[in-house]
């Protein structure tokens, strides 16, 4: 592929109806991870494939799938309709995304290759009966194929053609190892396989040995994250953990950063103190706890909520604890700057965690040796009149709180749990108990803390941000109800008409 033509989609043989669907898409040319794994796949090898987040991969496998799907039945003898693909992943969240972006590739074929999503545990009966359909392709998490193996509503043993394993280097960081291993035993002796992943760890090279079979190993000469040009990495030395809630503060609140922000720390303990704290600023925020299923952790309709997934139009990462691991880095930073889309990364960083902060930048660099992470350019001086404010938020983010908000949600759940419907319908008494249980109250909120004077403004600020919105203009009409509703002699007791003077009686 030495011409510029030969990039083109058009190129690699594929099926019409599946070029009108790229088309349909925008994508004008394969990204770098398509172009080298599409022909690869379509002759028949097996692939071990790093690729940074959003760098278009699910296409790469998903496009020859659906190629290899319906050549065979375009051409094969006629066998009786059977699953014949398999795609695994790490998260609910990313079955949809999988089942989502190979569905809009077979737009034009969608009569020929069915795919079904079996990854929600909740849906395990209408999952049976899609299955009893045979679709050309299923996409599920390990566990939830595992289980449906098990109870011989899925059988994969003569027919599977094609796996490809997703995110391959979080399935055994989730906990997924003995389940993965257990499934590999229902999958026929010889299957062409894919393993996609954004790193190559320990845990991807044990899963190269159970599942690939002398693969073609595809480690593009690409950096893992985008370039400077479209994603920004900042790093900002914080002397003290209350540096990190005070810069923090002020970088929101003083809307330095804007748009959709992901901050990550390290713990779920972490995850709610932070959000306690920030709501005492009227800040709105939510907690994305993988111990809750999904109507918990967050009420945004455009995102998923697990670690590893694709949120939309996220602006900045911030990393209020640093990652543990350049791979963790990597898949934190992979959340912004998705597609053509700017974003920006700021890591905060204790002293004591500058060696660890240099390990996860010697990765990024590579051969280029370059700085990654540039210095972020804030005075910490200027910005000393809101600490009191932060120890005033600090102080009441207490363990006892912090335990109430955790306890708050598992409520909520209770409440909405469909695996409870049943039960709640038989003891009322108890769904009652729990909808009337007194509130909780995790910390106490200060409506003055949401206010930011224009004092306490940094001098070289001013102008430049707007801490609170200006009070909306009343409407005649709303001012006319107002007017209305002061003159009201019930509510204001201030009547001012013309005073009743009796007539006089007539003698």
């Amino acid at each position: 592929m030495e011409d510029s033509e030969a990039l083109g989609f058009e190129h690699m043989g594929l099926d019409p109806r599946l070029l009108q669907a790229v088309t349909d898409l925008g994508w004008s040319r394969p990204t770098l991870i398509q172009e080298k794994a599409i022909p690869l796949a379509l002759e028949g090898k097996d692939l071990l494939a790093r690729a940074r987040t959003g760098s278009g991969k699910t296409a790469a496998y998903a496009i020859p799938m659906l190629q290899l799907l319906l050549h065979r039945k375009a051409t094969g003898p006629v066998v009786e309709q059977a699953v014949r693909g398999l795609v695994l992943v790490p998260t609910k969240e990313l079955a949809r995304q999988a089942q989502s972006m190979i569905q809009q590739l077979a737009t034009y074929c969608a009569r020929d290759v069915r795919v079904a999503n079996v990854s929600a545990a909740e849906d395990s009966v209408s999952q049976r009966a899609v299955l009893m359909e045979k679709p050309d392709v299923v996409v599920g998490t390990p566990s939830r194929i595992l289980s449906h193996l098990q109870q011989d509503s899925l059988k994969l043993r003569d027919s599977l053609e094609l796996l490809v394993v997703d995110e391959a280097d979080l399935l055994f960081s989730f906990g997924f190892e003995e389940e993965l291993k257990s499934l590999l035993c229902h999958l026929p002796r010889i299957y062409q396989a894919f393993l996609m992943s954004a790193t190559f760890n320990e845990d991807v090279q044990a899963l190269k040995e159970l599942i690939l079979h002398n693969p073609v190993t595809l480690k593009l000469q690409e950096s893992q994250l985008p370039g400077p040009d479209q994603l920004q990495q900042f790093q900002v030395v914080c002397e003290t953990e209350e540096d990190k809630f005070l810069l923090l503060y002020a970088l929101l609140k003083l809307s330095l950063i804007r748009g959709k922000s992901l901050l990550f720390v390290n713990t779920l303990e972490r995850s709610y103190r932070l959000r306690l704290f920030l709501e005492q600023f009227s800040i709105p925020t939510c907690v994305l706890n993988g111990e809750l299923p999904l109507r918990s952790r967050a009420s945004d309709p455009e995102a998923g909520v697990a670690r590893g997934i694709d949120f939309h139009h996220v602006s900045a990462v911030l990393n209020f604890d640093l990652p543990p691991t350049p791979e963790a880095y990597i898949h934190r930073a992979g959340r912004t700057a998705r597609a053509n889309n700017p974003g920006i990364v700021l890591t905060f960083v204790l002293p004591t965690e500058q060696f660890h902060l240099g390990k996860i930048e010697e990765l990024l660099s590579g051969e280029n040796r370059g700085p990654i992470l540039l210095p972020y350019q804030f005075r910490m001086e200027e910005i000393e009149g809101f600490r009191y404010r932060c120890r005033d938020a600090m102080r009441s983010v207490t363990k006892q709180a912090i335990r109430e908000a955790r306890l708050k949600e598992i409520k909520e759940e209770l409440l909405h749990s469909e695996k409870l419907k049943t039960y709640f319908e038989d003891n009322p008494r108890d769904l009652q108990l729990l909808r009337h249980d007194l509130p909780l109250h995790p910390a106490v909120v200060k409506p003055h803390l949401g206010h930011v004077p224009d004092y306490l403004v940094p001098p070289a600020l001013r102008g430049l941000v707007r801490p609170h919105k200006k009070r909306k203009k009343l409407s005649s009409s709303c001012r006319k109800a107002k007017r209305a509703k002061s003159q009201n002699p019930l509510r204001s007791f201030k009547h001012k008409g013309k005073k009743f003077r009796p007539t006089a009686k007539p003698s």
